[in-house]
């Protein structure tokens, strides 16, 4: 029998992009079961392009606050879920699927996939990891690999590549993955949610597919550039933080966020200045309280 598939989309303010978005999913060969928006309490005009959409089977969850990427896709998730699909379909509103996209995912007998990006130019830009190195204390950051500097082009690619980690940008996931592990946690608010969410579908047993013929065209650049000194700073901090805590595979790890936070504290005077100290400090703080990793139920 064919399985059933929701397709779940966070949006926050960007409704010009979330309506190119839209477009892409009518255009999809493989219809899906459900198409699941969570407007992230917008203020633009993302109820309207809602309300005028013609994307078959769309499904609108608007929440009363922004409660964050990850808090929308807890939502989006869950709601699939209990709505009994067999499969999920994560992305943002900034990209547009290929029209056989879905059906090349569907093709794929695997619990765990995902589509790989590239920009409108037509290069690649998956960022999604090969190693995801969270043994190794030397490692500044655990990506030590990604798809794109790994190959370079699609065209360098394998069918499939095995991936350590995702972004919910055309993540694919089978039910009984959700039901084993349970929902995206919604702690992160934004960054390293999908990260976690991949770091324990590994950890209980399964392996992440990356489909090189499944396209995903991202509307924007990637700018990871963020202030350090702002608030996307303290969650970048903070949810990296939280990562090592949970997940770092010996001691000498989950003490490197101690070590970066002297190291940002003691070179802000070169760098970002007070704010990013202060930030830095408030993160490690918090992390603490998110070292245990969530309940693995959607009860």
């Amino acid at each position: 029998m064919s399985e059933t598939v929701a397709i779940v989309v966070v949006t926050y303010n960007r409704a010009d992009l979330l309506e190119r978005m839209l477009a892409g999913l009518s255009a999809l060969e493989h219809v899906p079961d459900a198409v699941i928006v969570v407007d992230n309490a917008t203020t633009d005009h993302t109820a309207q392009v809602l309300a005028e959409a013609t994307t078959p089977n769309l499904q609108v969850i608007r929440t009363e606050e922004n409660v964050g990427g990850a808090g929308g896709f807890h939502r989006g998730v869950r709601s699939a879920y209990d709505q009994g699909f067999d499969r999920i379909w994560l992305m943002d509103d900034d990209v547009v699927p290929a029209p056989d996209c879905l059906s090349v995912l569907m093709a794929a007998d695997e619990d765990c996939l995902t589509a790989v990006r590239e920009d409108l130019e037509g290069r690649l830009v998956e960022k999604a990891a090969v190693r995801f190195d969270l043994a190794n204390p030397l490692a500044l950051k655990p990506k030590t690999a990604m798809v794109e500097t790994e190959y370079g082009e699609r065209s360098r690619m394998p069918e499939r590549v095995e991936v350590e980690n995702v972004a919910f940008e055309g993540f694919m996931v089978r039910r009984r993955v959700v039901e084993r592990i349970g929902l995206p946690d919604p702690s992160y608010f934004i960054f390293y949610d999908d990260v976690d969410f991949a770091l324990r579908a590994r950890r209980a047993g399964w392996r992440i597919w990356a489909l090189r013929e499944a396209v995903l065209v991202r509307q924007l650049p990637f700018d990871q550039q963020h202030d350090l000194s702002g608030w996307k700073g303290y969650y970048m901090y903070r949810n990296l933080f939280a990562v090592h805590f949970r997940y770092g595979e010996n001691r000498a790890v989950r003490l490197k966020p101690w070590l970066l936070t002297a190291a940002v504290v003691l070179l802000s005077p070169l760098r970002g200045g007070r704010g990013e100290a202060l930030n830095v400090i408030r993160a490690l703080r918090s992390a603490r309280g998110m070292r245990t990793p969530p309940v693995a139920s959607v009860d």
